[in-house]
């Protein structure tokens, strides 16, 4: 199953955009994820287990260099997504 994914991270503390930058910057590794970036969120697409792996380790990896980080995320069902419709 595809899995589509838009997250935000606010990290805690006052210099916040290198922590942004950092994950987004490691979500962009995983070669079979399609990673798009926009001025408030990005947007992970991909098979369900793959996005569900990435976004486990990177969000841990997150919380370990910064501390308290909110990460605010949409779940959709990527197989039923159209851009036509």
């Amino acid at each position: 199953m595809k899995l589509v994914v838009e997250i935000s991270l606010y990290p805690l503390r006052d210099v916040y955009i290198a922590p942004i930058q950092d994950f987004i910057d490691r979500l962009n590794t995983y070669e079979n994820l399609d990673v798009n970036t926009t001025w408030t969120s990005t947007t992970i697409a991909g098979d369900n287990v793959l996005v569900m792996q990435a976004l486990t380790s990177e969000m841990q990896k997150t919380h370990e260099q910064v501390g308290q980080a909110i990460f605010v995320c949409k779940f959709l069902n990527g197989e039923n997504m159209s851009r036509d419709k």
